[in-house]
C-alpha cells in the first residue's frame, strides 16, 4: 500500500565515483548468491525475478493469491509482513506456512517486512534495527530455506526527511543479520518512500555492499511518480550495473498519486538487461491508489488493466520469467485457485448496461462504463470490454459526457476526442480476445457539478 510522495526537487548528487567489479562471494552457495552484479540461485543459474506484491498480512486469508500468481506466469512474489511495530505481527507459524506456500507453487519468497515505510516522517514507522530483531525472532522459519527466501529487511525505510542515516542503518541491519546466523541474500530498498530522489542509495550502495560479510546483498528501487521518463529510468539502472552492483525495482505501477511513472520502459530496459521486476500489486490496495490492483478482489479471472499489461503485456511476466531452477523436478500443485473471494465494493456510480454495435463478419463486442473512485473536482473511471461468441483481433470504444468531464490521464488504450465525444482504441497488448473474454482500460478525469455516466459502444473487429 503506498503513500503519496511529496516530489521534492533535489540538486543531483555526484554520481558514483568508483566502477564496483565484485567476484564470486567465498561462501558456499546454500541459496541464493550474489556475483558480478547478478543472482544466482543455489545452482549457480541466474535468477531474474519476475512477479508482484501481495499483501498478506492485511489479507491473511487470501492463500490462494499464491498459486493465482504463479498460475499466471509470475517466478517471484514479494510477501508484505508485518513486524508487530505498527500491524500485527506475523508470527513464526505464519511465516513458515507462507514459505511452504511458495514452494507448492514454484515460486522465489521475497519476505520483505513493512513497519518501516516512511520512518523520519511518518511517526507510526518503525527503525531497520527493529526490523533486523523481527527477522532474527522468526529466524526459525527463514534457516533451512535459503535456496527459495530472499529477506528484504525493511519497506521504504525513510520518507523524505532525516534520510542521511539510511546508510549507516543499512549496513548495521545487515551486519546485524549476519551476526544472527541468517545467511539469506539480503534485499535493502532505498530511503524517500523506496524512490531515492536523493541518490542517498546510488551514491552508497557500494558502502552498504561491502557492510555485508558475504557480498550477499541486493538493491532494491521502487519506482513511481520521480520516474516518469525513459531518461531517469535507464541512468539510475544503468548506474548500478555499471558499478557491477545487484539491482531490481521492487515496485512500480502503471500510474501514481506523484506521477505517472514511465512501466513501458521500466519492464523494456529490465528485460533487455536481466533486471528483476515485481509490480505493485496482487489486489486490495486502499487509500487512493486502489487502481494499482491486479485482479478485482483477488479473483484472478477478473484482472484489472494494470493487471493485463503486467501479465501478459509486452515485456510482461507471462513471455519473460523464468522459473527457479532449483524448483526443477519438483511437483507442482494439482489445483489453482478456489472459488475466488469478493472485496468490499468502492463507492461507484451505476455502470450503464453494455450496449452493442454489431460488425461485419459476426464479431461483436459489448462495454460498460464503471466510476472506480471520485473526488471532489476528479474522478477514476474503468471501461470493460468484452468480446461475443466468436474472438477479436481489435476493437474500439466510443462514449459522450454530457456535463463537461475531461480526460486527463489513461492507460491501456490509445485514447482520441472530438469535443466531448472521446474513442478508446486497443494497443497491441489487448487487441485479441477470444470469445466471451474481457480486457480493461482506464482513465482520470475531471468533474464539476454533475458526473452522470455514459452510454459507450464498442465496435469490434
Amino acid at each position: 500500500m503506498k503513500k503519496t510522495l511529496s516530489v521534492v526537487g533535489a540538486a543531483l548528487l555526484t554520481v558514483l565515483a568508483t566502477v564496483f567489479a565484485f567476484g564470486q562471494p567465498a561462501h558456499a552457495a546454500a541459496g541464493f548468491s550474489v556475483a558480478n552484479g547478478r543472482l544466482y540461485d543455489a545452482n549457480g543459474t541466474e535468477f531474474v525475478m519476475r512477479g508482484v506484491n501481495h499483501a498478506h498480512t492485511w489479507y491473511p486469508q487470501q492463500t490462494s493469491s499464491f498459486a493465482n500468481i504463479k498460475a499466471l506466469g509470475a517466478n517471484t512474489v514479494r510477501v508484505v509482513l508485518a513486524t508487530g511495530d505498527r500491524w500485527a505481527k506475523n508470527d513464526t507459524a505464519d511465516v513458515a506456512n507462507v514459505i511452504s506456500l511458495c514452494k507448492q507453487n514454484k515460486l522465489v519468497c521475497v519476505l520483505e517486512a513493512h513497519d518501516t515505510t516512511g520512518y523520519g516522517e511518518d511517526g507510526a514507522a518503525t527503525t531497520l534495527d527493529r526490523a533486523a530483531n523481527y527477522w532474527l525472532s522468526i529466524a526459525s522459519a527463514l534457516q533451512g530455506q535459503e535456496k527459495y527466501v530472499i529477506i528484504n529487511i525493511g519497506n521504504e525505510p525513510y520518507g523524505n526527511q532525516n534520510y542521511g542515516a539510511w546508510t549507516n542503518d543499512t549496513a548495521n541491519a545487515i551486519k546485524k543479520l549476519r551476526a544472527g546466523g541468517l545467511s539469506h541474500t539480503i534485499m535493502v530498498d532505498g530511503p524517500n518512500w523506496g524512490q531515492d530522489w536523493s541518490f542517498t542509495m546510488r551514491n552508497n550502495a557500494s558502502t552498504v555492499f561491502n557492510a555485508d560479510p558475504q557480498r550477499n546483498t541486493v538493491f532494491d528501487i521502487h519506482m513511481y511518480g520521480v520516474f516518469d521518463t525513459a531518461a531517469e529510468i535507464t541512468d539510475y539502472l544503468g548506474r548500478f550495473r555499471s558499478a557491477g552492483l545487484p539491482i531490481v525495482v521492487g515496485e512500480f505501477g502503471f500510474n501514481h498519486s506523484d506521477g505517472n511513472p514511465d512501466e513501458d520502459t521500466i519492464m523494456s530496459y529490465t528485460q533487455a538487461n536481466n533486471i528483476g521486476y515485481l509490480g505493485w500489486s496482487w489486489s486490495g490496495n486502499g487509500g487512493g491508489v486502489e487502481y494499482l490492483d491486479m485482479a478485482t478482489g483477488f479473483n484472478p479471472n477478473q484482472l484489472t488493466s494494470w493487471g493485463q499489461r503486467i501479465f501478459n503485456g509486452a515485456n510482461g511476466i507471462k513471455a519473460t520469467a523464468k522459473e527457479a531452477s532449483v524448483y526443477a523436478g519438483t511437483t507442482p500443485p494439482t489445483s489453482s485457485s478456489p472459488s475466488p473471494t469478493t472485496s468490499p465494493s468502492p463507492t461507484t456510480s451505476p455502470s450503464t448496461p453494455p450496449t452493442t454495435t454489431p460488425p461485419p463478419s459476426g464479431r461483436s463486442c459489448t462495454a460498460s462504463y464503471t466510476i472506480i473512485n471520485s473526488w471532489q473536482g476528479g474522478f477514476q473511471a474503468e471501461i470493460k470490454v468484452t468480446a461475443g461468441s466468436a474472438a477479436l483481433n481489435g476493437w474500439s470504444t466510443s462514449w459522450t459526457f454530457a456535463n463537461g468531464q475531461t480526460i486527463s490521464q489513461s492507460w491501456s488504450t490509445t485514447l482520441s476526442n472530438s469535443g466531448a465525444t472521446y474513442t478508446g482504441r486497443n494497443v497491441d497488448y489487448n487487441a485479441q480476445l477470444g470469445a466471451g473474454a474481457s480486457t480493461t482500460f482506464g482513465f482520470i478525469a475531471s468533474w464539476n457539478g454533475t458526473n452522470a455516466t455514459p452510454a459507450v459502444s464498442c465496435t469490434a473487429s
